[in-house]
């Protein structure tokens, strides 16, 4: 998919729509130009079928190829990162006792957010599928962590080293989907994606000088769409 698209339709609103659909983006992600108003039609022209071309160009978002814009992390005091890995304590020590025999966890504080580690073999169910179940609970956990604290407590949790893996898979597909752009000069449209891991895929395709990528949709559909440069 490039970045600019001829859309076409029998008025100028339906040819908006049908390139919206194509981009799978809001109308305030586009700048559009109409190229073929269906008002400007001459006496030669009445019988042919009406047809109204505009163009539409995404419109840049930021550096993480349009995810929305990266906030500025609040860095946490020693006195918050002590509350938020107190809270996260309680709640552990409890929790874990729900999980198999055997399972551990870890806790370390940095002044942007904390870092959960559960470390157990038969902790599949807890990651779900593509890490749903995993992110579910980091969002508990970060509301958990952030009780009496004024500032938002941002928690990173991993089971049983998955991000590391999931990284790994991720990377290789970016790069599969490379090479199938290149040969066939067709985009491929990802599956939708967490934010973080959208981010290993721009990342890595950043490496390469022939393809781009872009994000489009909504959260929790939003995906990433992979062209040849311009």
């Amino acid at each position: 998919m490039e970045k600019t698209i001829i859309s076409e339709g029998r008025t100028t609103n339906e040819a908006i729509e049908n390139g919206l659909k194509q981009l799978n983006v809001k109308k305030d992600c586009v700048e559009i130009k109409v190229l073929e108003n269906e008002d400007k039609r001459s006496f030669f022209s009445i019988l042919a079928p009406r047809i109204v071309k505009v163009e539409m160009t995404l419109k840049e978002r930021n550096k993480d190829n349009n995810d929305k814009p990266i906030k500025k992390e609040i860095e946490l005091t020693e006195e918050q990162q002590e509350k938020a890995h107190e809270n996260l304590e309680e709640f552990l020590k409890e929790f874990i006792k729900k999980l198999p025999e055997g399972t551990k966890y870890k806790i370390n504080n940095t002044k942007s957010h904390i870092e959960v580690e559960i470390v157990n073999g038969d902790l599949g169910y807890l990651i779900g599928y593509r890490g749903e179940s995993l992110y579910a609970l980091q969002n508990i956990l970060s509301v958990i962590a952030g009780k009496g604290i004024e500032n938002k407590v941002r928690v990173i949790l991993d089971i049983g080293g998955y991000k590391e893996k999931r990284e790994k898979t991720l990377e290789e597909l970016a790069q599969k989907v490379a090479k199938t752009v290149i040969k066939t000069r067709k985009p491929v449209k990802l599956e939708p994606m967490q934010a973080y891991e959208r981010k290993i895929i721009h990342s890595k395709l950043q490496e390469n000088s022939k393809v781009q990528t872009t994000s489009v949709g909504e959260e929790p559909y939003r995906r990433i769409i992979v062209s040849i440069k311009n």
